[in-house]
């Protein structure tokens, strides 16, 4: 499975609970678009309405400018298709206070673009400076390790 688009912003700001693949409606040029490597991820999230899932946000630009149709907006919403089952799951784990979805990568699978999608729980500025921190001193660890050897 080869990543198109990867949202590296998502694992500095939010601590991951859980991930979930979602299938994506899409229109034809926005595979194009896709596979292309032309899509962004940063800013966007997942939100339910009338129990069916939409990403928003995502900015996934036209393949072929001058061939896009006048009504085409690029941050529209798309929906996600999933299970009953895992949409009761994230209606219910969406509704808790803290608790969001957030989109980490898009890839290809056997032919069909699918979203890679977690339900987090945001980081405050001290939690992520601890993460820095014990980052660092593993890598200093990892060092002094291998000049030893």
């Amino acid at each position: 499975m080869k990543a198109l688009a990867v949202n590296k912003f998502a694992g500095h700001s939010y601590e991951i609970l859980e991930t979930f693949e979602a299938g994506m409606v899409l229109l034809g040029q926005e595979v194009k678009s896709i596979r292309t490597g032309r899509v962004g991820l940063r800013g966007a999230y997942v939100v339910f309405k009338e129990e069916e899932a939409f990403l928003i946000g995502a900015n996934i630009p036209p393949y072929q400018p001058n061939n896009t149709p006048v009504d085409y907006s690029p941050d529209r919403s798309r929906k996600l298709l999933l299970q009953k089952k895992e949409i009761k799951y994230l209606l219910g784990k969406s509704r808790q206070k803290g608790l969001t979805m957030v989109p980490l990568k898009l890839y290809s699978k056997a032919g069909k673009i699918k979203l890679e999608f977690a339900l987090v729980k945001g980081l405050r500025e001290i939690d992520k400076r601890e993460k820095i921190k014990k980052r660092e001193t593993e890598r200093e660890i990892r060092r002094t390790l291998n000049e030893k050897s």
